[in-house]
């Protein structure tokens, strides 16, 4: 088993043993290739205004982390097309699909990109440019993997002609239309082939020879060679699914039915999830995932491990159907808790109206896996993901639960996305995140936002005032907007404006989204007047952020209302992100 991960900060400590690595590859499989070259390939990375194009590798791990191969991948925005400078598998291990997984994946960043295509360069497979017949035999490999993606030569261009005439092997420049172009605009050619032998081999190729090959391009449309190792196959039969890829990545906590509280008045019930699903579904814009299971690290690191194993213990202790209820809170002498665990609950909670019952655990277990679920499809480059899960999390502090929430989904998938760069949280729930912003006070690398209501009328009262920005390395990094009462849509978005420029400053590698839909008009929990169009909009705005984006649901509790407000807020979201 593998995983595929795009790396764009070769700098973050989980990536700089990587980079070794995939240096050390380019050293065994391209022994001809100058080492300054290699150790370039980090400044490509990260100056895409020096070298003219943006530069990502996909990198394919296996369980252990270690690298089997990986893909570096250009994009050249001027001219909109992709470039794909290196693909290798690790030496001395056998493929077992990792070249056509990354290839595959590579497609489908292009795609993404709305590119042109992809070039690339590969060694001829003719006897009469590669005399060595041991590589020719490897070229002719190479170019039948790539006949499968109808990816081919561009023929009767001087493309394959050597700058030294000594040389031997020129490469061809094979060109894969995404299942979409079967050939080439002339002049889109000409442009295309000055900007690889500029930007790629500027200090190689003089003047003269870049235009003796671009001059050769002289048949409109430009063709491709003819298959040669496959028979021809319908340009449609090449795609790889780009309308289901490029959807939003969606898993819902199936588990979340278990934990139904019946008591009148109690909001946080099973059929919020059911209201959403059902109009999301009618969008077309989402793709289903499957949620996998985590072992409990992930929570630790956010989550004390005495409050952890107390929530786990006294869900198992409670009778099916009882529900328990924090009465007594430790003011005067926390050291010495009750034996009783329901009993001890206000040990661990800041409200009374949180319960805890058989299956809440559970419940608030699987909600932890969905989110990483979705937190792990990111880091294989997926750049927008939602988790519909209840019960909430964004009230959970380190040790203590409230506000129906007992873990803070999306503070360990922030922490969790902070490995590989820094990531911001904007909670935009009516309700303050007081957990987020207690657990990640101290933190730089987690930017934390929210906007709610003031805490002078609103839950949960103690926190979310604005001199609340962070402490130590964290001092700055935390950020409130606590807004008045009465709110339209209109006034929300000056403020909402102001935290999304927040966020460009601080350029995020990802982008959490705590959404709570209760700042609708109507919201039993709220006061604000927020409309379908305004979730729309919102949702705009932080798509045109273009930042890979994992939303996580909190609140929201008119359910008459709650699917179509999500609805549009997806809409707009997906919109933004996508032009």
């Amino acid at each position: 088993m593998f995983r595929i991960r795009k790396i764009s900060n070769p700098h973050l400590s989980v990536n700089i043993q990587t980079m070794t690595k995939i240096k050390e590859i380019i050293s065994q499989q391209f022994p001809d290739i100058n080492p300054k070259k290699i150790d370039e390939i980090s400044a490509q990375l990260t100056d895409s205004l020096k070298y003219k194009y943006q530069a990502k590798i996909f990198v394919a791990e296996d369980e252990k982390s270690s690298i089997r191969g990986f893909a570096l991948f250009l994009y050249m925005p001027d001219l909109q097309f992709c470039y794909l400078d290196y693909i290798a598998v690790s030496p001395g291990k056998t493929s077992g699909g990792i070249g056509g997984a990354l290839y595959e994946r590579v497609r489908e960043e292009a795609e993404a990109f709305g590119a042109l295509g992809i070039f690339f360069e590969c060694l001829p497979d003719d006897p009469n440019l590669c005399k060595d017949q041991t590589n020719l035999t490897q070229n002719k490999k190479r170019l039948a993997f790539y006949e499968r993606y109808g990816a081919r030569p561009i023929v009767n261009t001087r493309y394959e002609t050597t700058v030294v005439p000594e040389d031997d092997c020129p490469p061809y420049l094979v060109f894969d239309g995404l299942g979409v172009r079967e050939t080439l605009p002339v002049a889109v050619t000409r442009q295309i082939f000055r900007a690889i032998l500029e930007r790629k081999y500027g200090d190689y190729c003089p003047e003269t020879y870049i235009k003796e090959v671009v001059g050769s391009v002289i048949e409109d449309p430009v063709q491709l060679r003819p298959f040669k190792y496959k028979k021809k196959i319908l340009p449609e039969l090449f795609r790889t699914g780009l309308p289901e890829k490029k959807k939003i990545f969606w898993v819902i906590n199936d588990k979340h039915a278990i934990h139904h509280i019946r008591e009148i008045g109690y909001v946080e019930s099973p059929v919020r999830i059911k209201s959403i699903e059902k109009e999301l579904l009618k969008t077309g814009l989402f793709r289903l995932g499957k949620v996998k299971e985590f072992s409990e690290k992930p929570i630790l690191k956010i989550h004390d491990p005495g409050y952890v194993n107390f929530f786990k213990n006294v869900c198992k202790s409670l009778p099916p159907g009882k529900s328990v209820y924090p009465y007594v809170f430790p003011i005067r002498n926390a050291a010495r808790p009750p034996k009783e665990l329901s009993v001890r609950a206000g040990y661990y909670c800041f409200d009374t109206f949180t319960p805890l019952n058989k299956n809440a655990y559970l419940a608030a277990r699987w909600g932890v896996n969905s989110a990483l679920t979705a937190a792990e499809e990111m880091l294989e480059g997926c750049n927008l993901a939602y988790v519909l899960t209840r019960p909430p999390g964004h009230h959970a502090e380190r040790n203590v639960f409230g506000g129906f929430c007992y873990f803070n989904n999306n503070a360990i998938v922030a922490d969790y996305l902070s490995l590989f760069g820094n990531v911001a949280i904007l909670d935009i729930d009516y309700h303050h995140g007081n957990g987020q912003q207690q657990i990640f006070y101290g933190r730089k690398d987690v930017f934390t936002i929210s906007i709610h209501g003031h805490p002078s009328f609103a839950y949960p009262y103690f926190s979310g005032f604005n001199d609340e920005t962070g402490a130590g390395e964290g001092r700055g990094y935390n950020l409130n907007f606590p807004l008045p009462e009465t709110l339209d849509g209109a006034g929300y978005r000056v403020t909402l404006s102001k935290a999304l420029s927040a966020i460009q400053k601080y350029k995020p590698e990802y982008l959490v989204i705590a959404l709570g839909l209760d700042t609708a008009k109507d919201d039993p929990t709220g006061t604000w007047t927020l409309a379908a169009k305004d979730f729309e909009e919102n949702g705009r705005m932080i798509g045109k952020l273009k930042i890979p984006t994992l939303v996580v649901q909190e609140g929201g509790y008119k359910n008459r209302s709650l699917g179509m407000n999500a609805k549009s807020f997806f809409n707009g979201l997906y919109q933004g992100h996508s032009k």
